[in-house]
C-alpha cells in the first residue's frame, strides 16, 4: 500500500524529494502559484484518495463537520525544516499505514 499524501502549502515542495517511496503531491502543484481554500484542498483529496499533511488547525474543523474521507495528519509540531517533517514521518511509517487502514480514525497528530 502507498502513503498518499496531500501536502498543505505551509509544507514544502521539497518534501517530495525526501520521501521518494511515497506518493505525494504538494498543493501548489495543483494550483500553480494561485492559493486554494481549505475546504477546496479537503474536497481534492477525498475525490483523489489522498491524506491531508498539514500544520493548519482548521483542517481539523473541517474534519469535525464532515468526518473523513480524507484524513488528515496533523503536524503539531510548529513550523520545522522539511527534513525533520521526512524524518519523522519516515519514523511513523508502519502507524501511518495502520492509521490508513483503521476505518475507525480520521486524524494522526505528530508531537516532537
Amino acid at each position: 500500500m502507498t502513503i498518499r499524501l496531500l501536502a498543505d502549502e505551509n509544507i514544502s515542495w521539497r518534501i517530495k524529494r525526501l520521501l521518494t517511496e511515497w506518493d505525494i503531491l504538494p498543493v501548489n502543484e495543483i494550483v500553480g502559484i494561485k492559493p486554494l481554500s481549505d475546504m477546496a484542498i479537503w474536497k481534492f483529496a477525498k475525490a483523489n484518495d489522498y491524506l491531508i499533511l498539514t500544520f493548519d488547525e482548521d483542517f481539523i474543523d473541517i474534519h469535525n463537520l464532515y468526518s473523513f474521507p480524507p484524513k488528515i495528519i496533523w503536524l503539531r509540531t510548529g513550523n520545522i525544516n522539511t527534513s525533520i517533517i521526512s524524518e519523522q514521518l519516515l519514523l511513523r511509517e508502519q502507524k501511518i499505514l495502520d492509521f490508513m487502514l483503521n476505518d475507525e480514525l480520521g486524524v494522526y497528530e505528530i508531537y516532537l
